[in-house]
């Protein structure tokens, strides 16, 4: 099997289990992996996570040019935006998980760091998550918004929108989105409580120890 053909593959799966686990609803989301020679294959649009149909999945060359297969996403400038600023980024994941989209919306979050370490696997996972200001959907702004973070930040989160993660691999990306919804929906439950966050020294530990 080629590396596209697994690519493609890897899409359809990842896709469907995010569907069937509802992270994702409708023919919202969409996900990319780009290959070896620089070019990647992604998600088209108005299309469900859930029902992708692996030859019909959209293929763009390294510069985000549509080249073959169903018209992407309109979103894809988000995923050049990502790829463009981290030359390590071998996947991207963008969904409008209900409750990072709910974290993204609160009025008093920190646009600079939006959640706070719970847990050690969303330092690990995750790191610092900024928040990028509200831009209407398909607007180019939102990827000259994401591109300022982006070689610093591998998640970042849209306003009233939802996050857009990069990865090393598909694998990785999921996961890193998948923990920062988890985390976001142990943040809305733990509303109004005394709660126990993970100190700065034990933060810097994690970082030191898995960057």
């Amino acid at each position: 099997m080629t590396e596209e053909a697994r690519a493609r593959e890897a899409l359809v799966a990842t896709g469907r289990s995010l569907f069937t686990r509802g992270l994702t609803f409708g023919s919202t989301g969409n996900l990319s992996v780009r290959l070896s020679d620089g070019s990647w294959v992604m998600t088209p649009t108005n299309a469900s996570l859930g029902a992708l149909d692996p030859a019909r999945l959209s293929r763009l060359d390294a510069n985000g040019l549509h080249v073959s297969g169903d018209n992407p996403t309109k979103e894809a400038f988000l995923h050049v935006a990502m790829y463009r600023e981290r030359p390590d980024a071998r996947a991207v994941v963008h969904l409008h998980s209900t409750h990072s989209v709910a974290v993204s919306a609160l009025a008093d979050i920190d646009p600079e760091d939006v959640l706070p370490p719970i847990t050690a696997y969303y330092v690990m996972r995750v790191g610092r998550l900024p928040l990028v200001p509200y831009f209407p959907p398909g607007d180019h702004g939102l990827a000259d918004a994401v591109g300022k973070l982006a070689s610093r930040h591998h998640a970042v989160l849209l306003a009233n929108h939802g996050p857009v993660v990069a990865g090393t691999s598909l694998e990785a990306a999921t996961y890193a989105t998948e923990e920062l919804e988890e985390t976001a929906k142990l943040f809305l439950m733990l509303q109004g409580m005394a709660v126990r966050t993970l100190t700065p020294e034990q933060v810097a530990e994690l970082r030191k120890r898995f960057g």
